[in-house]
């Protein structure tokens, strides 16, 4: 069966031959463990169940997680065994099941979710870069309680640039505003989301001008109560010194420009990241743990 799952389109029968994000038929993942350091709502205070998944359908010059993204590091699992997972992850107390990077795996990991959903189980997260196919969200209706994306770029030719996907912003607002029609409103379990919408924008050196775009989209398009988390965290990383225009950290400046937009805008539900949060010592090992 050829494989539509993702924007891309590539057409690849998975069975014979990856597809464009470099994925086969068989579910792929290179990590599983209680994560302490997303978001306040989304870690608490047990730590999300993560699970991070191999390949991806884009091709972001400066990925911090090169090493499963485009490297495609992780081991092949079956669904029963993504389902053990889950159930071990919830064993040792996690808030949630934060899926990191699953979009070209929905079809495969969609049964598994499913039956975990019929036992009752944690809130399940749906962690993704942005780029997803809104045929393919409408599967995930009633299966995912937080969807957690990114809005990475406004302007086709950065997007285009750094991430191989001169259509990345008309695909994602429209991604987002699916999920934003499946999980309308915010529900929260001491201090938890589980059910929302938040979005993640990762501020970029010298595309600070990004995130202002982004922030005026979501505050007209999405209302002013929208969760957001502005992330400084930026380490050039993987390919990011071929191009010097994001060879760098991002400044104060830059980030503060970010925040004094929404702000200005009046969003009260800005969460922001603090200076040292910065460096590769924040990229967990891809060691299989958990797998």
């Amino acid at each position: 069966m050829k494989c539509y799952c993702c924007p891309r389109m590539c057409g690849a029968d998975r069975s014979r031959e990856a597809g464009f994000c470099g994925a086969g038929e068989k579910i792929k993942v290179a990590k599983a463990y209680l994560h302490m350091w997303e978001e306040p709502f989304i870690s608490g205070a047990r730590g999300s169940g993560t699970i991070f998944f191999s390949h991806c359908n884009l091709k972001c010059v400066y990925c911090q997680n090169y090493e499963i993204s485009a490297l495609g590091r992780g081991r092949e699992i079956s669904a029963d065994r993504l389902l053990g997972i889950m159930t071990e992850l919830e064993e040792k107390g996690a808030e949630n099941i934060n899926l990191v990077t699953p979009t070209h795996f929905v079809p495969m990991i969609l049964p598994a979710l499913e039956k975990y959903k019929v036992g009752g189980g944690l809130p399940i997260v749906y962690n993704c870069g942005g780029y997803e196919s809104v045929e393919t969200l409408k599967t995930l209706e009633g299966v995912v309680d937080v969807y957690l994306p990114d809005i990475k770029y406004f302007d086709a030719a950065v997007s285009a640039r750094f991430s191989g996907a001169a259509d990345y912003f008309d695909v994602c607002s429209a991604a987002v505003a699916e999920m934003k029609r499946q999980v309308p409103d915010y529900e929260f379990d001491g201090g938890v989301m589980t059910k929302g919408v938040a979005l993640r924008h990762l501020v970029l050196p010298t595309l600070a001008d990004q995130g202002v775009k982004i922030l005026d989209w979501v505050a007209e398009n999405l209302g002013k109560d929208v969760y957001v988390s502005l992330m400084r965290q930026y380490t050039p990383c993987f390919n990011a010194p071929l191009f010097p225009q994001i060879n760098r950290p991002v400044t104060e400046r830059e980030y503060q420009r970010v925040i004094r937009r929404a702000e200005l805008l009046g969003m009260p539900n800005v969460f922001t990241q603090e200076e040292g949060a910065v460096g590769e010592e924040y990229v967990p090992p891809f060691d299989m743990e958990g797998v």
